[in-house]
């Protein structure tokens, strides 16, 4: 059905700028180079300038000054022809530019109407020779691709001296580079034909590479949504092509375009928000927008714009420079000989210029950066945090803050930061910039910008201690990994998966064995999958429960692997019971109907400890408990004054915490009172939050949103909740409620939402700063829900400390999180503690109204064959010389004269130990031979 999608984006219509809104007196340079010799900030407008025998850099702003004229300045920047440039995403003032004179600059620009810098922030010098390529990090601060000739080089520009890896040469010219969105891959093409794509960090050789290119004429590479690669190039016939790649697998194109014959190479313009592609052509007075989809139809053409003079370059101006209020969904400027070309994509509404079109602006990527140079290198993939492009909403400028860099830096500039010559504002600079998403909990990303950028390193007196109070509270779990298991254990080819259900459902269940997920069919029917069958579903149709109603929630029985108890939007529970090997044929008659509720049921969770105890929410605002040992309603608790978003039951099964529309949190003891023994205030947000007891129920992890929509984790004491949160972490904008697992063995959270493709990871303690973000995990496509299984199911010898079950459009893919470990060989019990058997109950749910309480048993996860970690054998320590500029800077000469003699006696041993000649025995004198 996807051929019969109706895309918003279809009737886009190219605006050229009127000529008194063109950026005059521009003389653009040379285009015999690889970049796209013009880019863009909300404020800056950096193009190639026309100088013999030298790179010079031409300057102006987006928008007219006050008199409303451009003002364009020039700077000399290299001694040899400036082959690209590209501005930081994280500092619309810093440029870093590359020559033929093998140099990469890092530039802070000023307005174009102040004196500009006339030396560098920064000078790198791979001797590489010509630079071709140089481009920014998408995710993390001061972090640099650079390619030489043949070879792509990753550079942290607080380590000056050497870069941090220098990829596998090409074997011929290196025509372009491209980082994915989220940072983790960097794609090539190559004149030898060949598109690779690498990760930096794990091989310094490409993960997949093909030779699909059919000509060694310029191509560019360019990553477009989800996995897609999209190239531009020529054919055999010179006709220039574009065309979409599965950068997972390169052996052909998923599709392709072609845009007839010319000698000018396409410069691929792209807008992850909207998926337009904008095609711009060397030397054509012309200009095609196509968009891009995950799905059939892939590639689809939108507009064909004719343009008054030839192109020399262009680029795209970000998102937060559009007039949203005009249906602007994209701006390109289009560089030529004598000009800037302003291009407005705009989409034809009737309200345009009166209200804000929110269906076509999504959230978009923020400024502030997700990480340092550091923290990237070291495996982190946290993600670039997203701001709303409605006019009330966007963030407000920053107050600039105080830039720190290396001596030798400050002195190559010639002019102190304070110099009024030089006309320039000191803002903070995104080399050293740390992430903010977790500020407000001291999260270890609020001070990870120690590490990188211009901050010098720690001196060699500095103790441990105080390099660990810089960078902040450490985990065991801070590099933990999230794997995609093998395509063997993945269920595919689900059909009809409803993926509309309420927010406060999940979107599917798990146990150990099974899986039960909704259908968009009538009759409310539920799929209920084998996990001991994995592989292709078949095209007929299965046997399925028909629930006779839509499904509100649906929750396996945590004692009893083969019931299943569903609500539906008639206000009835249905428990049914799923046979030995899986449903064979259609069940239409559940083993029992509860009802009670008087209106529809938001959410069922069965209880903890207690056999056949189940509790459930509804529309009428009331809480009831359940037994199905009678089938009857045993328990109503009131005192909710609006939608109950979310419920928890406490570790030891005693109290039931709720999370409400009103903004409150309440708990409950349901064996005392029907009404709230504690309450306090939630979320303010009204968009929907869950609640989870976490730290051996001691605190409340809640997720929910702010007045702003921002969405938030907050912790609460669980005794005392009159007061407002004791921790906060923003986790970025997004419309979908942040859904949490929690393990408490390792105290781990483990949160995602329907329809992210990000999963967040944070170790909570009971002491400051009780989140300690861990590295995230991301997912290859939009996922519709993440469920966990039991501990039991996780492989202790790869250090697994949760397995989960991923939902996905038309699949289930299991994901595995690992704790990075040199000696597997052996039980990692500092990782897994004794587990509780939470699979058996503890009592009967008579038992539990009766007043009485239980706990679960503990087992211990370590194989019979494997050694603890704790017992392994010490190795022989390995001594430590420090470097020699200790000694002659911390020593006087007759300590290091104390030290040699010291080391010389070592060497030649004890001189007070007898020799083991002196200790052998003689022979008696008539034992000698005659």
């Amino acid at each position: 059905m996807s051929r019969f999608y109706t895309s918003k984006f279809k009737n886009t219509t190219p605006k050229i700028a009127k000529k008194d809104g063109w950026i005059n007196n521009v003389r653009a340079g040379s285009f015999s180079c690889q970049g796209n010799h013009i880019k863009a900030t909300s404020k800056l407008v950096a193009f190639h300038g026309e100088q013999a025998g030298g790179g010079m850099l031409g300057l102006s702003s987006v928008k007219p000054g006050s008199d409303g004229q451009w003002t364009v300045s020039h700077i000399s920047c290299h001694s040899d022809l400036m082959t690209d440039m590209d501005f930081s995403p994280f500092d619309e003032n810093l440029l870093a530019t590359c020559s033929a004179d093998a140099t990469v600059k890092l530039w802070r620009l000023c307005d174009p109407e102040l004196e500009q810098p006339s030396s560098p922030e920064l000078t790198l010098q791979p001797d590489q020779g010509r630079l071709e390529l140089v481009q920014f990090h998408p995710t993390a601060s001061g972090l640099l691709a650079v390619g030489s000739a043949k070879s792509p080089l990753i550079w942290d520009t607080g380590r000056q001296d050497v870069p941090l890896a220098a990829l596998e040469p090409h074997s011929d010219q290196l025509q372009s580079l491209s980082w994915k969105r989220d940072g983790a891959l960097l794609a090539s093409s190559c004149k030898d034909k060949m598109l690779r794509v690498f990760d930096p960090r794990a091989q310094l050789t490409p993960v997949q590479s093909a030779k699909v290119l059919q000509t060694n004429k310029d191509s560019r590479i360019l990553w477009t949504k989800d996995d897609l690669l999209l190239t531009t190039s020529f054919d055999m016939m010179r006709s220039r092509e574009v065309r979409l790649w599965d950068s997972r697998k390169l052996s052909s194109s998923v599709s392709s375009a072609s845009l007839g014959t010319s000698s000018g190479m396409l410069i691929p313009l792209f807008d992850e928000d909207t998926g337009l592609l904008v095609l711009a052509g060397l030397g054509d007075t012309f200009m095609d927008c196509f968009e891009v989809s995950s799905s059939e139809p892939f590639l689809s053409q939108v507009s064909h714009c004719l343009l008054d003079n030839s192109t020399r370059g262009a680029a795209v101006v970000p998102k937060l420079a559009l007039d949203v209020m005009s249906c602007e969904v994209m701006r390109v400027l289009q560089l030529t000989d004598n000009a800037i070309v302003p291009i407005s994509y705009q989409v034809p509404r009737k309200n345009s210029g009166h209200e804000f079109q929110d269906d076509l602006y999504p959230d978009t990527v923020g400024t502030t950066p997700a990480m340092s140079a550091d923290e990237w290198w070291q495996g982190g993939n946290k993600q670039v945090g997203k701001v709303s492009l409605q006019p009330d909403k966007q963030p407000k400028p920053k107050a600039p803050a105080a830039r720190h860099m290396p001596a030798k830096v400050e002195a190559a500039n010639g002019r102190s930061k304070g110099d009024p010559a030089r006309g320039c504002s000191t803002s903070s600079s995104p080399l050293s910039s740390p992430s903010s998403s977790a500020a407000q909990s001291g999260s270890p990303s609020s001070t990870s910008g120690l590490s990188s950028g211009f901050l010098p390193s720690p001196s060699p007196s500095q103790s441990t201690k105080a390099i660990q109070n810089m960078l902040g509270p450490s985990s065991k779990f801070r590099h933990i990994q999230g794997a995609l298991m093998h395509r063997d254990t993945h269920i595919t080819n689900i059909r009809n998966l409803n993926l509309t259900t309420p927010g406060e459902c999940d979107g599917f269940c798990v146990n150990s064995q099974r899986v039960a997920v909704p259908l968009a069919i009538s009759g409310g029917q539920i799929a209920v999958l084998e996990r001991s069958q994995p592989g292709r579903l078949p095209e007929t149709a299965m046997p399925t429960i028909q629930n006779s109603v839509n499904v509100a929630d649906l929750s396996w029985d945590p004692f009893d692997t083969h019931r299943l108890a569903v609500a539906g939007d008639d206000a009835k529970i249905r428990v049914w019971q799923v046979p030995n090997g899986g449903l064979r044929e259609t069940l239409t008659e559940p083993e029992l109907i509860m009802q009670g509720h008087t209106e529809k049921i938001y959410s069922i969770k069965f209880h903890p400890l207690a056999s056949g105890l189940l509790v459930s929410s509804s529309y009428d605002l009331t809480v009831r408990l359940w037994s199905l040992e009678s089938g009857e309603q045993v328990k109503l608790l009131t005192g909710h004054e609006e939608q109950i978003f979310s419920m928890a039951w406490s570790p030891d099964g005693k109290l039931l915490a709720t999370v409400c529309k009103d903004g409150k949190i309440r708990i409950y003891d349901p064996r005392k009172s029907t009404a709230p023994v504690q309450e306090g205030p939630g979320p303010e947000g009204h968009r929907g939050a869950r609640i989870l007891w976490v730290c051996e129920g001691k605190y409340l992890l809640v997720s929910g949103f702010d007045c702003h929509s921002q969405r938030q984790l907050y912790l609460h004491p669980a005794d005392s909740l009159s007061s407002r949160a004791i921790a906060i972490v923003d986790v970025g904008i997004s419309p979908s409620t942040l859904i949490p697992f929690y393990d408490p063995d390792t105290s781990v959270a483990i949160l995602t939402g329907k329809g992210d493709t990000r999963v967040h990871i944070y170790e909570i303690v009971p002491e400051d700063p009780y989140f300690i973000e861990c590295s995230s995990y991301n997912s290859p496509e939009l996922h519709k829900g993440l469920a966990f299984l039991p501990k039991t199911e996780c492989n202790v010898r790869d250090v697994e400390i949760a397995v989960g079950l991923m939902l996905t459009k038309a699949s289930i893919e299991p994901v595995a999180f690992r704790v990075p470990r040199v000696k597997k060989e052996f039980f990692q019990d500092d990782v897994y503690t004794d587990t509780a058997e939470w699979w058996k109950p503890a009592l009967t749910a008579s038992a539990w109204l009766s007043g009485s309480n239980g706990q679960h048993k503990k087992i211990s996860l370590k194989p019979k064959d494997m050694t603890p970690l704790s017992e392994a054998p010490k190795e022989a320590p390995v001594r430590k010389y420090l470097p020699s500029s200790v000694y002659l800077e911390e020593k006087t000469d007759e300590q290091k004269k104390e030290e040699l003699l010291s080391a010389m006696v070592a060497k030649l041993g004890n001189m007070d130990d007898p020799l083991p000649q002196e200790s052998f025995e003689g022979v008696d004198e008539d034992e000698w031979d005659d």
